[in-house]
């Protein structure tokens, strides 16, 4: 886990410290939706690229998987989740997105959230085509995204939210309109399946309570109250997502290998 100063620390790892567990885009409704597509059963070997703090990997262990590995690229967070996880079958290893060192066709199915829009286009594509080679034939790539709406948006001003938004998490976020996603799948030997999508409301107050309950809900509150350097970022964050609402939601897709 990424534990620099405040101030440049990444929005996901900032929230994460002030006690939010859900850090998805469209939340654990938009997240329970994705796994519902995946359809994870007990004869599937299913790989999770930069599994965060584990909270969907505790959703899909539900189903019992035939086995679940979570790929990351910090040493920190691999250690930490198999300590968490060292009770059940999950396993979690260091590794790239772009490059898991798992076998070629070695996984039934694969996902990942909030984890494209994070990087350029180019290393989107690396990360898409990893997860089709260590997919089997007719695998399925299920992915839960932040996205840019409508698909008509100026690309002017995709520059400009773009721009502001990494400013404001302190990542190079580059979401894609929903139908630059569907592309950017297709390119790649994907066809889609089935398609969701979500108002990106993750700091809205009735989301957060959704999704946390109202105990974690207040525990963030506490957390701000007490924490002002940590407080004025999360403010920040939320001015930023609510000035261009009209322009983001979170999108999941559902992609087969052809």
């Amino acid at each position: 886990m990424n534990t620099e100063n405040i101030e440049k620390m990444s929005g996901h790892w900032l929230l994460a410290r002030i006690g939010k567990k859900v850090l998805r885009p469209g939340g654990l409704m938009l997240t329970e939706k994705m796994l519902a597509m995946l359809h994870v059963t007990s004869d599937d070997d299913v790989v999770e690229l930069a599994p965060g703090l584990g909270y969907t990997a505790r959703h899909t262990l539900k189903n019992n998987p035939k086995s679940y590995t979570g790929i990351d690229v910090e040493q920190c967070v691999i250690d930490d989740l198999n300590k968490r996880f060292k009770q059940t079958s999950a396993r979690f290893k260091l590794g790239n997105a772009a490059q898991t060192s798992l076998p070629e066709q070695s996984a039934d199915k694969v996902y990942g959230e909030a984890l494209l829009s994070m990087h350029a286009d180019h290393k989107k594509s690396e990360i898409i085509k990893e997860a089709a080679r260590i997919l089997k034939p007719k695998g399925y790539y299920a992915i839960h995204e932040l996205a840019l709406t409508p698909d008509t948006l100026d690309d002017n001003i995709k520059l400009h939210v773009q721009k502001n938004l990494a400013l404001a998490i302190k990542v190079n976020a580059r979401p894609l309109t929903v139908s630059e996603w569907i592309l950017l799948l297709e390119k790649e030997g994907f066809t889609i399946k089935k398609i969701e999508t979500a108002p990106m409301h993750l700091l809205e107050l009735k989301r957060i309570i959704r999704d946390e309950g109202f105990s974690g809900f207040l525990k963030i509150v506490g957390n701000l109250l007490t924490q002002p350097d940590i407080r004025s970022r999360v403010i920040q964050m939320r001015k930023t997502f609510k000035k261009y609402e009209d322009c983001l939601c979170a999108v999941s897709i559902l992609a087969q290998k052809i």
